[in-house]
């Protein structure tokens, strides 16, 4: 691998400096007769992002997404770790589907892939998925996102048995006998189109249980796509108690809101659904004063069949690789509640310590590893969903200006996107 020259990067923001990559690895120094040169004049460089919430689809749904068309959405968001998600088909509740995941991963080489394994078998709720032997081939965090795992018995089983192998669960949560048949956010605008109501307390309820037996358990809990303030509020109380909980937040759940349903068009509808805006403040909030600890994407690639559909039938969910990072500089950059270092703190640096991933969100110091990305500050960019990596197309920011865009991506030296592609 040649060196790798960054010239005139600006590192979480602050004065420029002349970067240079040797052998994977953030070199001392600042010159290299045989370097690759990449001009990034004025680019921030930032840690590579790391999504704890990704859904890529494969096995089962690779008409909507598969591991080499996410990694690419990855790579050009300037992600260089996600989590994929459990809910495929065949679901990732064994060794070998999980294996599967993370050998494509590696195959394609955009990004660091990590599967997400199931906590119950199937996602039915009824029975402990094979934890011990998905740890055993290096799952480090499960869930059954897309279903609570609701039965609080067994919510504490997996809890005691990650205690035992070092891992974390990570809950949707969602009361299920308060959402049957919920549509959208209960209050006035749900009431007014007609839409069956899901009340804050379904996500709520299930939050303050969990950090109950978190802390009964003394297990790490992570709580996926937190969307009400009364969420936040009982996340910061688990906090103060010394309860080992960490928490995300999406980029929809940060800008967008409720008042969106009025169109009926299905690409506003995602679970947990968009909530008021006086819920979208306070989760910028806590995300600001690290309440929520980081930002995940909750990328949910999907067909035009189960979108393009009246709201009933079409399925949940937003595209959010590429377009995170700069409703992140919308949401909290521009209003001055996070400031770079901020946004690499929770984009990058929390989520890697969550997951317990040593050699991401590492400081661009001589010595780490060159795993990073350059964003221009200065730029703003129009959302085409067609235009996206992602094989679906369903972003509910189509149309949209937004600020801030990645330019380059570079895992361990290797540039994996610049200037809109991806190396073949």
């Amino acid at each position: 691998m040649k060196p790798l020259l960054l010239k005139g990067v600006r590192p979480y923001g602050e004065d420029p400096r002349d970067l240079l990559v040797r052998d994977g690895l953030i070199a001392e120094g600042t010159a290299a007769d045989d370097a690759e040169v990449i001009e990034a004049d004025g680019l921030i460089a930032l840690p590579g992002f790391v999504d704890l919430h990704t859904h890529l689809r494969e096995p089962g749904r690779e008409d909507t997404e598969t591991i080499a068309t996410g990694s690419r959405a990855a790579a050009l968001g300037g992600y260089t770790a996600v989590f994929a998600m459990a809910n495929t088909d065949p679901v990732a509740d064994n060794a070998v589907i999980v294996e599967h995941v993370a050998r494509r991963g590696r195959e394609i080489g955009l990004v660091d892939v990590h599967p997400v394994g199931a906590v119950t078998v199937g996602l039915a709720g009824e029975q402990l998925a094979e934890l011990g032997t998905m740890a055993n081939v290096g799952v480090r965090m499960f869930s059954d996102d897309g279903h609570c795992v609701a039965d609080p018995l067994l919510m504490r089983r997996a809890l005691e048995y990650s205690t035992a192998l070092d891992v974390v669960i990570a809950q949707h949560a969602e009361e299920p006998r308060l959402t049957q048949g919920a549509q959208a956010h209960e209050g006035e605008h749900a009431a007014r189109l007609g839409l069956a109501g899901w009340p804050a307390a379904a996500e709520e309820a299930i939050i303050a249980r969990d950090c109950l037996l978190a802390r009964q358990t003394g297990a790490r809990l992570h709580v996926c796509h937190v969307s009400t303030a009364g969420g936040a509020e009982l996340l910061r109380w688990a906090k103060a108690q010394g309860i080992a909980v960490s928490a995300e937040v999406t980029p929809h759940h940060l800008l967008l809101d409720d008042e969106r349903l009025a169109t009926y068009d299905p690409v506003n509808k995602v679970n947990p659904p968009l909530r008021t805006t006086a819920d979208a403040k306070v989760l910028r909030e806590a995300l600001a004063e690290g309440v929520l600890d980081c930002v995940a994407t909750d990328h949910a690639p999907h067909a035009p069949q189960d979108k393009d559909c009246e709201w009933s039938a079409a399925r949940p969910g937003m595209l959010g690789l590429q377009t995170a990072l700069s409703v992140v500089v919308r949401t909290m950059v521009e209003p001055g509640l996070l400031d770079w270092r901020g946004v690499a703190r929770v984009m990058s640096e929390r989520p890697a310590e969550i997951a317990g991933l040593a050699d991401q969100g590492r400081p661009l110091d001589p010595g780490e590893p060159a795993t990073l990305t350059l964003v221009d500050p200065t730029a703003t960019w129009t959302v085409r969903g067609a235009e996206l990596a992602s094989i679906a197309a369903n972003t509910p920011y189509e149309g949209m200006t937004l600020p801030g865009r990645v330019v380059t991506t570079v895992l361990r030296g290797r540039v994996t996107a610049h200037d809109g592609k991806v190396p073949q």
